[in-house]
């Protein structure tokens, strides 16, 4: 990976403890503004981050977690204090592989609907006979396929996605990314996700890396699952303390994957306790 590479960041909020967040896969910084002025107002600073080959931050050659979590790590160096760190999905194995290696840049961690073990690529977390498969290589595909050069509209793009894509909440936030350079015949559009990438090295991502012989986050640490989601069992919980003693289970009714987004009010406060608790 390109050395001295810098990930896009945005803070809200002028002082306070640091919350910094970690998206998932397709997603960006930005995703959690309302969720960060909600914690900003409470007085905090809340920093949002771009991973690697999405948002505004530079793509790279390569998907590892290890050089994922390097570079968050490098940006919570700059803030001289230890942060608390959430991460959701590919971003919470990001957060996890970070608090494992540097432990001393956390205060504490949350970790939102992952868990630390592989994925297999056609689903199988359950004994549920109708599970789907994981969709985001399908995803990829349908976002590879739309006609960037004869698109003339974001509802366009919308619509070629329907089919991969049936929820209206996942098409809006994959359309996220989706923009445009200026406008008139020399205004085009283009994702900032690295499609290609991402694509190939998926089977990466569905990974966990083993973490250092012996290591363990001895901190604080709130787990956020989704109560319709498969992606954090109970089968998982054994590991999660193995390697996160300190952590408490929350499952949110009436949420899958995204819970963040499915039931933002009790997502919030149930940080928000979380960080009353933490600082004091």
């Amino acid at each position: 990976m390109t050395e001295a590479i810098r990930l896009a960041a945005r803070t809200l909020g002028d002082a306070g403890p640091r919350v910094v967040f970690v998206h998932g896969l397709f997603g960006q910084g930005r995703n959690w503004t309302t969720i960060a002025r909600r914690l900003a107002e409470d007085g905090r600073r809340v920093t949002l981050l771009d991973l690697p080959n999405h948002g505004h931050s530079p793509w790279t050659d390569r998907v590892d977690y290890l050089d994922m979590a390097a570079l968050v790590a490098a940006e919570l160096e700059s803030f001289g204090d230890p942060v608390t760190l959430v991460g959701h999905s590919m971003g919470g194995k990001v957060a996890m592989q970070l608090a494992l290696r540097r432990p001393e840049l956390l205060r504490a961690l949350v970790v939102v609907d992952i868990a630390p073990t592989d994925y297999p690529e056609s689903g199988g977390r359950t004994d549920d006979p109708d599970e789907e498969a994981s969709p985001f290589a399908a995803f990829i595909a349908a976002m590879q396929q739309v006609d960037l050069g004869a698109l003339v509209s974001r509802e366009e793009a919308d619509a070629a996605l329907r089919v991969a894509v049936p929820s209206d909440m996942v098409r809006a936030f994959l359309l996220q990314s989706l923009v445009r350079d200026g406008v008139g015949p020399d205004g085009g559009w283009r994702w900032r996700l690295n499609l290609d990438l991402l694509a190939r090295d998926l089977g990466e991502l569905r990974r966990f890396p083993d973490p250092p012989p012996g290591a363990t986050y001895p901190g604080p640490v709130l787990w956020i699952a989704g109560a319709g989601s498969s992606y954090v069992l109970d089968r998982d919980r054994a590991r999660m303390d193995q390697l996160f003693p300190a952590t408490r289970l929350v499952r949110v009714k009436h949420a899958g994957h995204w819970v963040h987004s499915e039931q933002p009010e009790v997502f919030t406060e149930t940080v928000r306790r979380f960080l009353q608790a933490v600082d004091g």
